[in-house]
């Protein structure tokens, strides 16, 4: 499989022995990836399939020959090939030629008769990367824009890159945007609040109001555990904590710790117990209400559902609404990563960090997640910044949003290894048997009214599995279908008016049905949850000027300690 890799020009088929298809099992054979699957029958496309589509390759590239002996400007659409330099022939042809082999080698792994599904993704992914990081214009020599950078200034962009290199190395990442670009508490996560109470994993900040009057009944929000939770408290302009306090209601968040080696023996159960019910708890003794309402976005849904589940298997109901943003309740459908998970890799996970049976415990790095979660999309999230830092030497762009998505934090072995083992591989959660903190977690128990929000181009929870929630909770369902991807589609702020949403009254049975009736709307999705929070709100009260309370007075002003670590 080297050959339509290493280079751009086409080789000639012969559909009996045919280049890629010959060396294909055997590669196969040798990659661990493969190794559980039977393989019977996959290299046998149909022939008269396969004749088109070579067909059609050679009528493309007769026509691209003609394009260039005439000396036709080459036009693309790729964004990789948008510059002027590569409209030329030489470095407009070596671009044509590896955007008609790649369509041609996607289309011929399509044709493999491959009936299971792990398998065929697995295969996918893998070409997917080896065509992203063949692109001529990831190299020097076949990037004219990078070539005239290197010209324009005298070297100077090669040894700025080299810098970017050497210290995107030493941190472990491809940093989409630079570290000091941002502080947290200073440019990010400045809105207003105190830190009330804290443990080993979380603390728990109360934000102080922004209007005189507000909802009774406080919102407590579960952010996600594998990310720091400013990704909802940005820039003013994009904070959806600030958009909350706004709208009069009272704010309540975790923050998770980025945990170390001193915490690296955590389990799920202590991220439940100790994380989610302690948080309700306190929150719960400050507002001297039970029924409170919440919000989990991302892996915080599961956590906060898994908490209520474990409260209502205890007899507490009491749970005022319940606000899931692109998060998995039923991992029925896990998107792009799914190629990853399998027994060997939870077995592996589970002997090295897990703390299973003896087995030693360790932290599964943050850096490790984030680069996953690049390479799922390596075009728009690695090879673009590979170009840019270090073929160019150019700055990355100063966006709050990508700073986020590189302070990234550790996630203690065991809890890590039971949530791989229990959602994305054996899909447990939905299941109403398995037992957390000594109860079984049932969510039919959540008896709450739920708003769901899910992204169109999700890559990380597809939409069609955050839908499979409303077949979860058995509390009346709004769901929300929002443009963008898992980050973008939720950070949307009014102001900006973009992306757009998609409402529909009536909860279906299948995903599809819902969205064949469903009206799209203009602009964000955020006015259409804050007048559903709003109608479970409670009556409006003069706003409490002092945060926490004399059991749990601040601590410190938010951020807190935590999310700096």
């Amino acid at each position: 499989m080297n050959a339509p890799f290493a280079s751009y020009w086409p080789a000639q088929v012969n559909f009996s022995t045919h280049p890629i298809l010959q060396q294909l099992p055997l590669w196969l054979a040798q990659n661990p990836w493969f190794a559980e699957f039977d393989q019977t029958g996959w290299f046998e496309p149909d022939s008269k399939a396969l004749e088109a589509l070579q067909a059609d390759y050679q009528q493309k590239l007769a026509e691209l020959g003609q394009k260039l002996l005439r000396g036709e400007a080459l036009e693309f659409t790729d964004p990789r090939f948008s510059g002027k330099a590569w409209s030329q022939p030489l470095f407009g042809s070596v671009a044509a030629l590896y955007l008609l082999n790649s369509d041609y080698l996607q289309k011929l792994i399509a044709l493999l008769p491959i009936q299971q599904a792990k398998p065929r993704e697995r295969l996918l992914y893998l070409v997917e990367q080896s065509i992203a990081a063949s692109a001529p214009s990831n190299f020097l020599l076949s990037n004219p824009d990078a070539l005239q950078q290197m010209v324009n200034t005298g070297g100077a962009s090669l040894f700025t890159g080299l810098q970017h290199l050497l210290s995107d190395m030493q941190e472990g990442r491809l940093r989409q945007c630079d570290a000091g670009e941002f502080k947290v508490g200073v440019d990010l996560a400045t809105t207003q609040g105190d830190v009330v109470f804290e443990n080993e994993i979380f603390q728990l900040i109360h934000y102080r109001p922004l209007t005189e009057m507000q909802y009774r009944t406080p919102l407590l929000i579960v952010p996600p555990a594998i990310n720091k939770y400013y990704i909802l408290d940005l820039k003013p302009e994009n904070s959806l904590v600030k958009h909350l306090l706004e709208q009069g209601f009272p704010v309540f968040l975790i923050s998770w710790r980025n945990f170390g080696e001193a915490q690296s023996h955590l389990r799920m159960d202590d991220f439940v117990q100790d994380g989610v019910i302690a948080a309700i708890r306190v929150v719960r003794a400050i507002s001297g209400l039970r029924k409170i309402n919440y919000l989990g976005f991302c892996i915080g849904g599961t956590l906060l559902c898994s908490a209520l589940a474990v409260l209502a298997a205890r007899g507490d109901r009491e749970v005022g609404s319940v606000s899931l943003l692109t998060a998995f309740l039923d991992y029925v459908d896990t998107g792009k990563i799914d190629v990853f998970v399998d027994e060997q890799l939870v077995s592996y996970r589970e002997r090295t960090i897990g703390g299973k049976d003896g087995t030693p415990t360790g932290l599964f790095r943050g850096e490790d997640m984030g680069n996953t979660f690049s390479l799922l999309r390596p075009n728009e999230l690695w090879w673009n910044y590979h170009v840019g830092k270090y073929l160019k030497g150019e700055k990355p762009k100063t966006l709050d949003l990508l700073f986020w998505n590189n302070d990234s934090t550790n996630m203690p072995g065991p809890m890590y290894c039971w949530y791989l083992r229990h959602t994305y591989l054996q899909n447990d959660f939905k299941s109403g048997t398995l037992k957390l903190c000594g109860e079984t977690v049932d969510l039919r128990t959540i008896d709450a009214d739920t708003y769901i929000f899910a992204a169109r181009e999700d890559h990380i929870v597809p939409w069609h599995s955050a839908y499979a929630s409303t077949r979860l909770m058995p509390g009346a369902c709004r769901f929300v279908l929002g443009g963008s991807g898992h980050i973008a589609g939720v950070i949307n702020p009014p102001a900006k008016k973009k992306r757009g949403f998609w409402t529909n009254e009536t909860i279906t049975e299948n995903a599809d049905d819902w969205m064949a009736n469903a009206k799209q709307q203009e602009g964000s999705w955020w006015p259409d949850w804050f007048a559903w929070l709003a109608a479970r709100g409670g009556e409006q009260v003069p706003a409490r000027q002092q945060t926490g309370s004399a059991e749990y007075p601040p601590l410190e002003a938010a951020p807190g300690r935590y999310v700096t670590e």
